[in-house]
């Protein structure tokens, strides 16, 4: 059991140094220039911070969103998550890293639980001496559902996935850069977009244009561009437990 709880907590290990690493990147690089553009309706009379400002409220306020993210880990690999969380804490992420493999991760209850397939799973266990117990706790273990210390550093940052409130603070430290755009649409939504500066980086945002002034879409270029889409505000899911 321990060699199993070890491989488990490696690959969630490999998760979330991918998040940390194309966290910071978003951050820290390039130095482009914004120029002011002319003011776009439906925010005529609001500045580029005060329009930022109604768009993190109203992405804050939502009872419940999906979040689809698009970034490369620092080796090139492409990794997607897709998350669904509500105002109550509760939250599931499908973490898919190309050849390295899925990750599902569910918290509810305040328990949070994560199962991986074989491939992330060998992946984790790279660079480590290979035995055939190895074979069999990696066989053991795909698929299943472990329960993981929501305490262990690594778990938390995991739980970064999940973690709305803290994401949309970090543009909120940076709104005061921000710039205003073009008239443009997310998928068929009208927005309006925006872009600023984030330290020596940039990012370009999309605030939907009509009803409540959700962010629906936030770019970040730097040298590993980070991509993430909100969609479906408001909308209930179900979180069931999993057997683990």
């Amino acid at each position: 059991m321990r060699l199993l709880a070890h491989i488990a907590a490696t690959a969630l290990r490999t998760a979330t140094a991918t998040l940390c690493a194309v966290t910071a990147l978003a951050l820290t690089a390039c130095n482009p220039v914004f120029a002011q553009q002319q003011d776009t309706a439906p925010f005529a009379r609001l500045t580029g911070p005060e329009v930022v400002n109604k768009a993190l409220a109203a992405t804050r306020a939502a009872k419940s969103v999906r979040i689809t993210m698009g970034t490369k880990s620092p080796d090139g690999t492409p990794v997607e998550a897709y998350v669904a969380t509500d105002i109550r804490g509760e939250c599931t992420v499908t973490l898919s890293m190309g050849a390295a493999g899925t990750m599902d991760l569910v918290r509810t209850g305040g328990t949070v639980y994560t199962q991986s397939d074989e491939a992330m799973l060998r992946a984790a266990s790279a660079g480590r001496p290979h035995t055939d117990t190895d074979d069999a706790e990696v066989k053991k273990l795909t698929g299943r559902w472990v329960k993981v210390d929501r305490a262990d550093r690594f778990t938390a940052q995991a739980l970064g996935y999940c973690d709305r409130k803290g994401f949309l603070d970090r543009l909120a430290e940076n709104s005061d850069t921000a710039h205003k755009g073009r008239a443009t649409t997310v998928g068929s939504l009208p927005a309006l977009s925006l872009t600023g500066r984030a330290g020596r980086g940039t990012w370009q945002a999309a605030v939907a244009a009509e009803g409540r002034p959700h962010l629906l879409k936030l770019r970040f270029s730097t040298g590993t561009p980070l991509t993430v889409e909100f969609t479906e505000f408001d909308k209930p899911f179900t979180v069931k437990r999993p057997a683990a």
